[in-house]
Order: structure tokens, then C-alpha cells, then sequence
């Protein structure tokens, strides 16, 4: 019988570059559990690996060539935001496209099936409950220039003002700097009380360790949501003083769902594989949810999958305490402190 063939589009190089290895790992476990549940559609699942690049531009070129070359039908994308519109140009409807990460959330293109929180759903509750508990109100908004940054920031002022703090600076610096002088003078001056660092992958750590290098910890806290096991893994112990992190999935979560998964990963791939992450779940969740889509549609036509959304449920997620949460379905969202390289929980929001 005929597979059918999903391609996984990750970058393998840049700042996004460091996911890579946990979101192969996480689809693979993915597909493997899939296959013995018997598939989809009663065929094998077969998994291509594609390199979305560093650009929109490469992630489009590699979309389409899975799509006409390779001959995938659907496509699993955990890349960042500023490849999403060129990637759904290139594919249209040909096959289903799931996209899996965080985002900033304004996404209404009906070609794209998201999974991932968005900034609204992580920053509300997030700021809200440091505001009350931390006594914050004076934020700095500091982060890459591109889209999620830009947009996720709008989101933000809207949320700190209704909650009555102020924001008393913004910056935005290219993907890839490296020179966070000028940033962190600026964090310094504005005598702010906490951060919204909007960096990714290895731009975040980069940043993180300069905060830390710099010694503003002990005057401004930090508010992240691209910082997860991989990126604290890439830091000096003391630059996590004071970082909080908000997540709708930490390894260190204690739940039904995550303890059957990280069970599942390790002993798939050994005591030492990939650190299981929010980016590289967010794959396996991926699948799951193509899967369930497809299966309720009973076809990989894409209007039909699409269709599925909301109507359907997918037979695992590490996600949540649902043993089938609906496919699309929100998640909860949890607030952590990294503490070492330890991410300890505070709460579910």
C-alpha cells in the first residue's frame, strides 16, 4: 500500500536553526506511533525531511518542491513567522498546511491550520499575573525586527495599558545582531521594572546572555515566550535571575499527557536525545492533528481538512490533561521561572 508522505518543514540553519534535532526527533516519534495505530486512512505514514532555509524566500522554494517534487501530501511547518505568507503563496490549497509554533496570532488566512498559542492567549495572563504578584508596571519592549515582534508588541500596549502600566521604551534589532550594547544601555536608562524580550532561537540566548553579562536582572525582571529547555540550555547560569517564561508546554510539566510522551521520547530515543521542547512538541502535535483532521474529513483534500477543524479529535497531544483534545483546540497556558537551567512552574493561567 502507498504511504502517504508529510513533509516536515524546519530551518536547519540560523537563529531558528537550533530546534531542528528536537523537532525531527518529536515528528518521528510521531509518525512512528501513527504507523501502529495503522496510519492514515489505513496507509502508512512517511515523514520527508525539508530544509526551510533562513529566509521566507528559501522556505517558499522548499514548500513547493516537496509539493512537486518529492510529492508530499500535506505539510507540517514549525518556522518562523516571516516565512508563513510566502510559504502559503507557494502552496495554496495543493495539500493541508499545519503550522505548529507560537505566533503573534493575527493570522485569518484560511490555508493555514495553526496550532500553536498566540500572543494574545501567552501575554494577557502572563503580564496580568506579574503585574499583581510582582509588582511590575513599567515594561520595555525590546525584540527582532519582523513580524511576530512587531505585532506581538501591539498586542502588548493594548494589554499593559488596560491593566494600567506603562511602557517607557521599544527597540528593534535585525535577526542575527549581536551587539546588544546600544539595547541594553537604553534598558538601563528607561529605569524600567521588567522586559519583553521578543528574540528567537539563537538571537534569544545571544540576548539573554548579554542581559546577563550586563547585570540587569536585578533591575528589571524578564517576560519571555520563545524561550524554552533549548535556549536555557545555551546560557550561563547567571543570566536566568529573574526570567519568566510563558508556555502552553514545558518538559517540566507534570501531567498525564506530557509523563506518557517524555516516556515515550526517551525511550524511543535513549537518555540523552534532544531536549524535548515547546518547538519540537509542537511537531509531534503537528501530526497528531493532520491526522485527526484527515481522518474526519476521510480525504487530504485541503478544503476538507480544513473543514475538520474543530470537529474532530486527535488521538494524542503532550499538551493539556484531554486524552483527545479537539483538533485546534487552545491549550492551557503556564507560567514558569528558569532557575538555573532548571524551568520550575508557577502557575496555570
Amino acid at each position: 500500500m502507498a504511504s502517504i508522505k508529510v513533509g516536515l518543514l524546519v530551518p536547519e540553519s540560523g537563529t531558528a536553526g537550533l530546534w531542528a534535532p528536537s523537532a525531527w526527533a518529536c515528528a518521528n516519534l510521531a509518525v512512528r506511533e501513527l504507523n501502529d495505530l495503522g496510519g492514515i486512512l489505513r496507509r502508512p505514514v512517511e515523514l520527508i525531511a525539508i530544509d526551510a532555509g533562513t529566509t521566507g524566500a528559501s522556505a517558499a522554494y522548499a514548500a513547493r518542491q516537496a509539493v512537486d517534487v518529492d510529492g508530499v501530501s500535506a505539510l507540517i511547518g514549525m518556522f518562523p513567522s516571516y516565512a508563513r505568507d510566502s510559504v502559503r503563496r507557494a502552496v495554496g490549497e495543493t495539500v493541508p498546511l499545519i503550522y505548529t509554533p507560537q505566533f503573534e496570532g493575527l493570522e485569518h488566512d484560511l490555508d493555514i491550520i495553526s496550532t500553536g498559542e498566540t500572543s494574545h492567549e501567552l501575554l494577557r495572563p502572563a503580564i496580568e499575573w506579574l503585574m499583581q504578584n510582582k509588582g511590575v508596571s513599567r515594561f520595555f519592549l525590546c525584540g527582532s525586527d519582523y513580524v511576530w515582534p512587531r505585532l506581538s508588541f501591539q498586542i502588548a500596549k493594548s494589554i499593559i495599558r488596560d491593566l494600567g502600566g506603562t511602557v517607557v521604551g521599544e527597540r528593534y534589532l535585525p535577526l542575527n545582531e549581536t551587539d546588544f550594547g546600544a539595547a541594553m544601555d537604553a534598558i538601563r536608562m528607561s529605569a524600567c521594572d521588567i522586559v519583553l524580550p521578543h528574540f528567537l532561537g539563537q538571537d534569544a540566548v545571544a540576548f539573554n546572555r548579554a542581559y546577563g553579562e550586563m547585570r540587569l536582572a536585578s533591575q528589571a525582571l524578564r517576560l519571555a515566550s520563545a524561550v524554552d529547555e533549548t535556549v536555557v540550555y545555551g546560557l550561563d547560569e547567571n543570566a536566568t535571575e529573574n526570567l519568566f517564561v510563558a508556555s502552553a508546554y514545558f518538559s517540566s510539566l507534570r501531567s498525564r499527557n506530557n509523563g506518557a510522551f517524555l516516556e515515550r521520547y526517551h525511550t524511543s530515543f535513549g537518555d540523552s536525545p534532544p531536549p524535548a521542547n515547546a518547538y519540537g512538541q509542537s511537531c509531534y502535535e503537528g501530526l497528531f492533528c493532520l491526522a485527526g483532521l484527515v481522518e474526519a474529513a476521510g480525504s487530504l483534500e485541503t478544503r476538507r481538512v480544513r473543514a475538520a477543524v474543530g470537529q474532530s479529535r486527535q488521538r494524542k497531544s503532550a499538551r493539556g490533561n484531554d486524552l483527545a483534545p479537539l483538533t485546534g483546540g487552545r491549550h492551557p497556558i503556564h507560567l514558569a521561572r528558569v532557575d538555573g537551567y532548571d524551568i520550575r512552574l508557577v502557575g496555570s493561567l
